[in-house]
């Protein structure tokens, strides 16, 4: 058994940033890059409006295109919001659920983030679900605690069959774009603290089998260390995935050691 059963995934989550021509652009640098066999899966989550752009561009390739939010109806009277479906229809086969930026700042709770995720798995779409605690929680030792409510009740009510369909992403919020890092073995210990939850709730074979990914400031010059870490099954990449050579440089982590 070990980390060798579980294919890394690279994400990439562009948030609100680039337009349609800017997408278009990322590409072409981006996808000669990173040609040559790949141990890894690559996900780039584009903001809707370049989801069918980013989606034709990448139609050729390995590279999958998910969405970095849906709504749980299929259709209905939702201004604003973006059903599974829809996001399936544009070229999608994955999609991020309750970033802590959703948390934080459009109300996702983790019933909200259930509901979302049972959608995505109906319409067929392979869910990131993030879980993370924030920097008070953090420095009031309250890490596991928090990891446990959110998985309690987030990802807990699906059964095994569902839950066999997700990745986890690991976000230590605190470590977002303020400068304070979670060393490796922080982010490792807070993997192996999930791992331990889907135990708990799915089985041994679950917990071997989940690929939990690590998103807190990946960047070109962490992500071998990161990746060496045995419960660290990929990343989920914010800033770093704007710009296409230093993605590239992270979704080739593996080779480049090599040089």
């Amino acid at each position: 058994m070990g980390v060798h059963m579980r294919r890394p995934i690279i994400a990439g989550n562009w948030k609100m940033y680039k337009d349609t021509g800017q997408t278009r652009a990322f590409f072409e640098t981006f996808l000669p890059l990173i040609k040559g066999p790949k141990n890894c899966e690559v996900v780039i989550c584009p903001p809707f409006v370049n989801l069918q752009i980013a989606a034709d561009l990448t139609a050729s390739t390995s590279v999958h295109i998910g969405g970095q939010n849906l709504f749980w109806a299929k259709e209905g009277a939702y201004t604003g919001e973006i059903s599974g479906e829809m996001l399936k229809a544009a070229g999608c086969g994955w999609v991020l659920i309750a970033h802590s930026e959703r948390r934080q700042y459009f109300g996702e709770t983790d019933e909200t983030a259930n509901r979302k995720i049972v959608a995505a798995l109906d319409a067929g779409l392979t869910p990131i679900v993030c879980v993370g605690e924030v920097l008070k929680e953090r420095e009031s030792g309250q890490t596991n605690l928090v990891l446990d409510k959110q998985f309690t009740g987030g990802i807990a009510p699906l059964n095994s069959e569902q839950f066999a369909k997700i990745v986890i992403a690991y976000e230590p919020v605190w470590a977002i774009g303020t400068g304070k890092t979670a060393t490796p073995q922080i982010a490792a210990d807070a993997h192996a603290t999930i791992r331990t939850l889907v135990r708990k709730h799915y089985g041994n074979d679950a917990a071997e089998n989940c690929r939990i990914l690590y998103g807190g400031s990946v960047k070109p010059d962490n992500v071998r260390e990161l990746m060496s870490q045995h419960d660290i099954d990929g990343a989920l990449v914010g800033g770093a995935s704007l710009e296409p050579v230093s993605f590239a440089a992270i979704v080739n982590y593996e080779t480049s050691k090599l040089q």
